[in-house]
């Protein structure tokens, strides 16, 4: 009951800071562009960079912006020549068709924190404040500091510093630039990578599923990188870099430090190359990504470390020739090949200890008018059989990560138009059904994970 009402202190604190933050909104912007900042940046609608007016997902143009460095003009008037600041908070209320369990003295090992119920709760799951825009000349920012409401915690998320310039080559215009940044394929252009892809929105409290790899999430804010990149002609893209984790001190002081953290045992590289074309409104990329990492699990060095390396082929077409109707695909493939010396009870050979994981994503999309959308996505996680252990070191089960589900998912995007009335904020809302039929190598019981969330997602 403690930790319940800390966090409803804060929720409340936070809403009630709310309508004095719009009000410095409504007081210094009097121009139809003047939120988020980006649109404030360029005069442009976010519908120009977003194909659902608001939310991750981006257009061509909104991929050349950040291709750019995030540096592109184009505002006027007061609003221009505000700070690029903006800020974003986000509420879920979560179904699922079976009650979870909740931690507690007797239950300490429990799915969903303290303080929450068995099923049906509302969750204030952020509040973020992002940098977002030119800091100076050809240099600019993507950076979101967040209060995760569920894990009670501040943490510096998203962070994407950006060089960017340009040349020609003869008659070849060459994009190039350096990316200093906190999350593999948080600085990709394109929606099919871990960091942006689908779905966009999601609550502390949903069940969670399956395996992933290592480039999917896990070192997101532990670890930091720099790469640099070059787009040929509007046509190849190409990027190379690496990544080292931070100390202890700076995740501690960032936010982040946790008993699941890990770190990096040397440079970890990174890779990118893409294709891309643009048939009058019929876009197209087909791309390949990875890493290769040595991994000290729980940042402990005793058993030595583990090696994972991800390759993934991706893909993306999208119908922009009507903007009153857009149409999209987007899939990705990762395998990912481990070799977990550090973690005998993962590993399916105890002699090599190699084991891989094989994750699949498709997802189609149709957005009307930049405002109503409709997007089914498929999901398949295959891995190897790996051995359970017992505290005195015993075989005790074999299971696979495998699971196999769907999403559907219904957004509402009212504002972030040229037309839109509304210049003080953005707003998507969703509802999503996720289906399960095999969950973490069973298909028995797979549908008790089955989830429905209504979301809220406000920016200022």
């Amino acid at each position: 009951m403690q930790t319940f009402s800390k966090r409803s202190y804060k929720l409340n604190y936070f809403l009630a800071l709310l309508p004095a933050l719009i009000s410095v909104i409504l007081l210094t912007s009097p121009e139809a562009e003047a939120t988020p900042s980006f649109s404030r940046q360029t005069g442009e609608a976010c519908s120009a960079c977003h194909t659902q007016s608001f939310g991750p997902n981006l257009s061509p143009f909104g991929r050349d912006f950040k291709l750019g460095g995030y540096t592109m003009g184009g505002g006027s008037g007061t609003a221009a020549k505000l700070p690029p600041l903006s800020a974003t908070v986000m509420g879920t209320f979560t179904n699922t068709q079976k009650d979870q369990t909740v931690q507690s003295q007797s239950q300490p090992d429990g799915t969903l924190r303290s303080g929450y119920n068995k099923n049906n709760n509302f969750t204030f799951d952020e509040a973020s404040l992002f940098y977002a825009g030119r800091i100076y000349g050809k240099v600019g920012a993507f950076s979101q500091l967040t209060y995760n409401g569920y894990e009670d915690r501040l943490a510096m998320e998203h962070t994407d510093i950006r060089f960017a310039d340009q040349l020609d080559l003869g008659d070849t215009p060459i994009t190039y630039g350096i990316s200093l940044n906190n999350n593999p394929t948080v600085q990709d252009l394109w929606n099919t990578t871990p960091a942006w892809g689908f779905p966009y929105t999601g609550s502390g409290v949903q069940p969670s599923v399956g395996a992933s790899p290592l480039i999917d999430g896990a070192l997101g804010s532990q670890v930091g990188g720099a790469t640099a990149y070059t787009m040929i002609n509007n046509l190849l893209y190409l990027e190379a870099g690496a990544y080292g984790s931070f100390s202890s001190n700076f995740q501690r002081g960032f936010g982040i430090a946790g008993p699941d953290r890990v770190s990096l045992d040397g440079p970890a590289p990174y890779w990118r190359v893409a294709l891309q074309h643009d048939w009058q409104g019929h876009y197209f990329a087909l791309g390949h990504y990875g890493m290769s990492a040595d991994v000290f699990p729980g940042r402990d060095k005793t058993f030595g470390a583990n090696h994972f390396t991800d390759v993934a082929v991706d893909a993306t077409y999208q119908y922009m020739t009507n903007p009153k109707h857009i149409f999209e695909v987007k899939t990705a493939y990762i395998y990912e090949d481990q070799k977990l010396s550090a973690d005998r009870g993962a590993a399916s050979d105890p002699t090599t200890g190699r084991t891989y994981l094989a994750t699949y994503k498709i997802n189609l999309a149709y957005t009307f008018d930049q405002t109503y959308g409709l997007t089914f996505a498929y999901n398949k996680i295959n891995g190897s059989h790996a051995p359970l252990f017992d505290d005195v070191g015993n075989i005790v089960a074999q299971t696979r990560p495998n699971s196999q589900f769907y999403t559907a998912e219904l957004v509402y995007v009212p504002f972030g138009k040229s037309n839109s009335y509304s210049y003080l904020m953005n707003l998507r809302t969703s509802l999503q059904y996720i289906g399960y039929s095999q969950a973490n190598g069973t298909n028995t019981d797979a549908q008790f994970n089955n989830t429905f969330m209504v979301n809220g997602w406000l920016a200022f």
